[in-house]
């Protein structure tokens, strides 16, 4: 229909709200071109600024100085105005911008049909899950302040009533941005990596826990908090955020394919939840965009939402004591050039170190890279579990994530 309206829907024939993403032959080039440009720097012009940097930089700065660089920082500050690190940069910067880019226009153009599926879903819930909007939220100033990650407009930016625009930017950026290898397509379509593999290997490591409810803080469209109703079906799920285009957008999408989600619209640093209503409170990608001061209310009020032998599961961006200089230096990028300010400061942090200061008992703190189980393979990911294989580095086929158990 012209107003993008439809009929009511039911749990047959709600659509898919991913299934109005349609980029014609010139927008599916240009995404495919971006991806691959993005590929080019991360690992070709890497590459060429890693080699500049071991084999003329690092013996200029020991020359210099009498020692190696010995922090990431150092190096950034010996790198800087070098050609190499200077067009890795600059090259990484425009692609990123390219990401979000390459996708606005297929959603624009679909927009009123993606917002009429999503408010049937809010209203119908074919799939029994439920969407809770809190108008007037504040929306923190780490999200409100600049555009994270290059995204025009942010997480939370609504141009429009009952908007999703920026859910759908988000997630199929995301995969432009992954190179489409973040996602691997289950019967129930397209899930998040990060998820899937963080709750195969809970599944695998407490064999006999059988949360009854789960919480993703930072849910953003829930790509990472659906593959744990396949790995704990009797488990009740629950996503929170401060974008209401992203929830809106995650809501349409659970629903459609029958997953049944709590959605609310809440700040991670103090929510409307009962104190022990969760067993397990997970997350990806999310500490490294909070200030530390607020990770440390974050943490202490998934304490307080944890009923007893509640476990937490963060996938993160490892620390900077786990890493050499030149991988510090490598990932800290985002901070200055990202707006992700809070990113060095994070990392510069113990995350379990922060667990048992919000009150988890030090002994079940706890830190791991994990294999990414659909490139790893459920065979491997096995000898893994034994200690027979070593998990991948974190971004190059693995996942680090830290916690603890109350």
């Amino acid at each position: 229909m012209p107003d993008g309206s439809l009929p009511r829907a039911n749990a047959a024939t709600l659509p898919d709200i991913d299934s109005f993403f349609q980029p014609n032959h010139n927008e599916i080039a240009r995404q495919r071109y971006v991806s691959a440009l993005r590929k080019h720097v991360l690992f070709d012009k890497q590459g060429d600024m890693e080699q500049v940097y071991k084999t003329q930089v690092a013996p200029a700065y020991k020359k210099s100085t009498g020692h190696m660089p010995r922090t990431g920082h150092e190096i950034e500050k010996a790198m800087t105005g070098q050609l190499s690190y200077e067009v890795y940069g600059s090259m990484r910067y425009v692609a990123q911008e390219m990401v979000w880019a390459s996708v606005q226009e297929p959603v624009e153009r679909v927009l009123p049909e993606m917002i009429a599926v999503a408010k049937r879903a809010a209203t119908d819930q074919p799939a029994g899950g439920s969407l809770t909007l809190n108008p007037a939220i504040e929306i923190p100033r780490y999200v409100s302040a600049l555009d994270v990650h290059l995204i025009p407009g942010c997480f939370y930016s609504e141009y429009t009533q009952d908007d999703v625009a920026q859910g759908a930017v988000v997630a199929f950026g995301g995969m432009v941005f992954a190179g489409a290898m973040g996602w691997r397509q289950g019967f129930k379509g397209s899930y998040g990596a990060v998820g899937e593999s963080v709750a195969y290997y809970i599944k695998n490591k407490f064999l006999n826990f059988k949360p009854r409810r789960i919480l993703d803080i930072g849910t953003a469209s829930g790509k990472n908090l659906l593959p744990y109703a396949d790995l704990f079906p009797d488990a009740e799920l629950y996503g929170i955020d401060v974008g209401a285009p992203l929830l809106r957008y995650g809501h349409a999408k659970a629903e459609a394919v029958g997953i049944p989600v709590h959605y609310s619209q809440q700040n991670a640093e103090s929510t409307t939840f009962p104190d022990g209503h969760f067993d397990l409170i997970v997350s990806s990608f999310f500490f490294h965009e909070v200030p530390v001061k607020s990770t440390k209310k974050i943490l202490a009020e998934c304490h307080r939402l944890l009923a007893a032998g509640g476990l937490m599961a963060h996938m993160e961006l490892p620390p900077r004591k786990n890493c050499e200089a030149y991988l510090n230096f490598y990932w800290d990028w985002d901070t200055l050039n990202n707006n992700e300010p809070a990113y060095s400061a994070f990392r510069a942090s113990d995350p379990v170190a922060l667990c048992a200061q919000s009150g988890f008992p030090v002994a079940t703190g706890y830190e791991i890279t994990v294999p990414n189980r659909a490139t790893f393979g459920d065979a491997n990911f096995a000898k893994f579990m034994t200690g027979e294989m070593a998990a991948p580095r974190h971004g190059i086929g693995g996942w680090y994530i830290f916690g603890a158990q109350k």
